[in-house]
């Protein structure tokens, strides 16, 4: 993926921002999500988003966004102070386009901000590196507006083994403090990232629910970033959600007329873990994208050998644009969703565990 320290609110390098003609702009102005609430588990918002593509972001109905502060990459001093920088960087952001933009540090926040046609924006830390091996540094990010963090990103950290670490290990002895502290301070433990025995243990450590903000299923795709059935259960079972990313790898290679794909996973860990602890995380840009040669270029350079042309794009093309929302709606009720089980895959189920953790 892309360094998320120079591209979340960075520039967008060869990235085509221009209309695809798409059909997700063709949705009556009553399009159910501009009534119901909307909200994504963990998405993004980038400082190149022009004023109409905000304002389409809010009028497709999206209430409320969990964003990653910075690059997850980092360890030690240099991850505490890029979270601080992610902060202050968001922070400027949300002062700058306040039109469009509300920091959110209680549940409550969300209808405030959809009261004033805002979007409430959540932080979140994709690793727990800024902790470094202090448990009293979850109380400085605290008082700073962060409201959740994984406990590790792909690789090995202070806490625990994330999914890319071929040893299986699990959550760690600080581990096991940094847990108990986040759910003493009500900070929301996400456990994106992390391999299957860090991610067991840790909802068997916590005495608060738990959530898996952007993952898939390993039972329909084997992928690194897919989560077990047992763990979908597990995490179910304690009152927490698992959140659907909409990153098309972690489904299939397939490119086209595969949004299909998408759907069956959610489905499937509707069918595990119940309607109740499912909700949706995108983990995506907002923009309509194009790949471009020139993008592609930029990619390989900045990737290098993690670059897989098969990989890209990310996205399905049905869901590249600022009212996915709209059409994941519309897909799944074409499918049989019933208007109840939407509203609560779209944000009941995200609002209830914010209150229940967060407050």
């Amino acid at each position: 993926m892309l360094n998320r320290r120079e591209f979340t609110l960075g520039a967008a390098g060869a990235v085509s921002l221009g209309s695809t003609g798409m059909s997700l702009n063709a949705f009556a102005a009553d399009s159910p999500t501009q009534d119901a609430l909307i909200i994504d588990a963990m998405g993004e918002i980038r400082e190149v988003y022009t004023d109409s593509l905000c304002r389409e972001m809010i009028d497709s109905g999206l209430n409320s966004v969990t964003v990653t502060l910075c690059d997850p990459k980092s360890y030690e001093a240099e991850a505490y102070q890029w979270g601080i920088d992610g902060i202050l960087e968001y922070d400027r952001l949300i002062d700058k386009e306040s039109e469009f933009w509300m920091k959110a540090t209680s549940v409550d926040d969300i209808q405030t901000a959809r009261d004033q046609g805002k979007i409430a924006l959540f932080y979140l830390f994709q690793n727990s590196t800024q902790f470094g091996k202090d448990v009293d540094n979850v109380d400085v990010f605290y008082g700073l507006g962060v409201r959740s963090s994984q406990i590790t990103y792909n690789f090995q950290n202070w806490a625990g083994s994330g999914c890319n670490e071929p040893n299986g290990s699990g959550l760690t002895v600080f581990g096991h403090e940094l847990v108990e502290k986040m759910n003493d301070i009500r900070m929301l433990i996400d456990l994106s990232h992390a391999n299957m025995k860090t991610m067991a243990d840790t909802v068997a450590a916590s005495s608060a629910p738990v959530i898996t903000s952007h993952s898939c299923c390993k039972a329909l795709y084997e992928h690194n970033r897919n989560t077990t059935d047992e763990n979908i259960r597990a995490i179910a079972d304690k009152g927490g959600l698992f959140g659907v990313t909409q990153m098309r790898p972690f489904m299939t290679l397939q490119v086209d007329d595969a949004v299909h794909f998408y759907y069956q996973h959610i489905e499937h860990a509707i069918n595990v873990g119940g309607i109740d602890h499912v909700c949706i995380g995108s983990d995506r840009d907002h923009r309509r994208l194009t790949l471009t040669e020139e993008y592609i270029a930029e990619l390989k350079a900045e990737e290098g050998p993690n670059f897989v042309r098969e990989e890209w794009p990310l996205y399905f093309e049905e869901l590249n644009g600022p009212r996915r929302m709209e059409t994941i709606w519309d897909g799944l009720a074409k499918r049989g969703m019933s208007q109840g089980n939407l509203e609560k895959l779209f944000g009941l189920n995200l609002q209830r565990l914010y209150s229940e953790v967060i407050g």
